[in-house]
């Protein structure tokens, strides 16, 4: 049995898998899965698991080059504006793009993991960086 990083199977694989550039979106429980891209989803009850509980798992065991939030969230999540803020200050590129621009971007994702957050904008892609 693991003893570090991920203990959910699903998630561990996709991370993994995942190449330079390659993208993977933590969403909240509202925001739809495009057709054709894996949902792994953790949710167990609204609000359980939060966004940033699995937002902080990912980003421990993932080195991350970039993330992309809907423009919303600057305004409609105080907390989420904050990671934003928080990401910026730890040398990753964070974009904004209207929400109708997320959802258009996370089709190219590798996996969606849809969390129990109940939050508006609580979303990000994360795109894969490099560890050398």
């Amino acid at each position: 049995m693991k003893k570090h990083g991920h203990l959910n199977r699903d998630i561990a694989r996709v991370l993994a898998g995942m190449g330079h550039t390659d993208r993977v979106v933590i969403a909240d429980c509202g925001l739809p899965v495009p057709d054709g891209v894996e949902c792994i989803d953790v949710s167990l009850t609204l609000g359980v698991p939060g966004f940033f509980d699995v937002l902080d798992s990912v980003l421990a065991d993932f080195k991350v080059e970039r993330a992309v939030f809907a423009s919303e969230s600057l305004t409609q999540n105080a907390a989420v504006a904050a990671r934003m803020a928080q990401l910026r200050d730890a040398q990753v590129i964070v974009d904004d793009v209207p929400h109708e621009e997320f959802k258009r971007l996370s089709q190219q994702a590798k996996a969606v993991i849809r969390t129990g957050e109940c939050s508006p904008y609580a979303n990000v892609i994360l795109h894969s960086g490099v560890i050398f």
